[in-house]
């Protein structure tokens, strides 16, 4: 049976922190997951105990258990790693934060494209971006900017193959069914379970020409 959802078009679990967020229609955010500076497009959803900052996040991502996107850096060029360096005002009371160095840090966005997965446990580096319909294995770390339709696995993440060919990629981007509206998507449903992707794209591209 269909969710409620809140006025707002999400559903948050328990024991959730969210600071400076957007949530689209149909998303949900799971227990104990701390968002901060974070857009979530239509029909994404994290799993529970995720760690999510400066990130623009687009529609029907799939984010498992455990996932650190976007962890904030120390300032390693300075004599001290140490976080009194920005978060004075913890330390002594006529001291203020460091507002430069956490303007610079909510700046270095993640960026997730549309219909992406991210494994259970992994964890996305602040800067880098994550293409259209790209899987990130569990455990694995991403350092560096990943391909559409690709999957990538380990520490540092290194592709593993392509989920499709680039043309079949291409053909999907162009298609771009993640923008369809919530109706079309329910008069889709038999054909997204049970068509091969090639059959999928031949029927709806075909749809789009007449």
């Amino acid at each position: 049976m269909p969710r409620e959802l809140t006025p707002e078009g999400a559903l948050i679990h328990p024991d959730c922190t969210l600071t400076d967020c957007e949530t689209g229609a149909y998303t949900e955010v799971g227990r104990g997951s701390i968002l901060n500076n974070v857009v979530l497009g239509d029909y994404s959803y994290c799993a529970r105990g995720c760690d999510i900052a400066n990130a623009t996040i687009g529609k029907f991502v799939n984010i498992a258990a455990n996932v650190r996107i976007g962890p904030t850096d120390h300032p390693m060029d300075r004599a001290s790693l140490h976080h009194f360096l920005y978060r004075s005002d913890l330390y002594w009371h006529d001291a203020a934060p460091h507002d430069a160095f956490f303007a610079a840090r909510a700046a270095r966005r993640v960026t997730i494209g549309h219909d992406v997965w991210i494994g259970h446990g992994a964890i996305i580096r602040p800067e880098v971006t994550i293409g259209h319909g790209a899987i990130v294995g569990a455990g694995a770390v991403v350092t560096r900017d990943v391909a559409p339709y690709t999957i990538v696995v380990g520490v540092p993440a290194e592709k593993l193959r392509r989920r499709f060919p680039k043309q079949t990629a291409r053909r999907l981007m162009d298609l771009a069914w993640w923008d369809w509206d919530h109706d079309r998507l329910h008069m889709a449903l038999h054909d997204f379970r049970h068509l091969e992707i090639e059959e999928f794209l031949a029927k709806y591209e075909d749809v789009l020409l007449h």
